[in-house]
């Protein structure tokens, strides 16, 4: 009996050896190539149900600032987005950051030419007076060379999309009675762009009365209504945008 009871422990023992080790369960693969792979994060912690639009705007706009840079005085954004933007003419991210509600705006104090010193495009001709812009960089003068005036500065936007320079004394934070823009011109806007701000009723009609009045001119010899036409949408989007209408982020971004 000894003999046969010492003999079941190894015959299980050898089954077990020619079954071979037992294989622990699959681990999810780390990297498939099917382009889904999912974060350590996500994986370890909980989704946030409350915050996926902030995220999702976050990845819609990465380069547009949300927070005053620290350095200066006025709320103004980032000197390299500020680059960026005025190395070219963006009109859609003008209503956009003009939209926005963040940004410090500023007043012509008198009728001013139009350049930009940071070497970009400019639309030239004159600002007028009343006219109103963006803040987005202080410029403050050499201390070892000669001053004129409060020897500040400053880029500011237009609401086309352009840049220009100002000395200190031709702006000012005092918002007038009746504040002026130039002119918002329509087809430099983006398609998105186009498309939300038709969602709003008056814009939509202002639209519609000047794609009538120009019969698809855009410039040259149009009409005395088309031009009335024309000016009348540029007036319908500032006064929705400074109403507090949404503008969408737009397709095209400073670069």
């Amino acid at each position: 009996m000894r003999a046969r009871s010492l003999l079941i422990p190894v015959l299980v023992v050898f089954a077990s050896a020619c079954g071979g080790p037992q294989t622990p369960a699959a681990a999810p693969e780390a990297n498939s190539g099917s382009g889904e792979e999912q974060s350590a994060s996500s994986a370890e912690e909980p989704a946030d149900e409350g915050g996926g639009g902030e995220a999702e705007a976050a990845q819609q706009a990465p380069a547009i600032p949300t927070e005053c840079h620290p350095k200066a005085e006025a709320c103004v954004p980032n000197p390299k987005f500020v680059q960026r933007l005025c190395n070219g003419r963006y009109p859609s991210m003008a209503l956009y950051l003009f939209g926005n509600g963040k940004w410090t705006r500023a007043y012509l104090t008198r009728k001013t030419e139009a350049w930009n010193a940071s070497g970009g495009a400019s639309a030239g001709g004159f600002l007028e007076f009343d006219e109103e812009v963006l803040l987005l960089a202080e410029r403050k003068a050499d201390k070892n060379g000669m001053q004129i005036g409060s020897g500040v500065g400053y880029d500011a936007l237009r609401w086309d999309g352009s840049c220009v320079t100002l000395s200190g004394e031709e702006v000012t934070q005092k918002k007038p009675p009746s504040a002026k823009n130039v002119k918002v011109e329509w087809r430099f806007l983006d398609d998105n762009v186009q498309e939300a701000l038709r969602k709003d009723e008056a814009i939509n009609g202002a639209y519609l009365e000047r794609r009538k009045e120009c019969k698809g001119a855009v410039s040259g010899d149009v009409s005395a209504a088309c031009v009335k036409a024309d000016q009348k949408l540029s007036d319908a989007i500032v006064r929705y945008v400074r109403n507090g209408g949404t503008v969408p982020v737009p397709t095209t971004l400073p670069e």
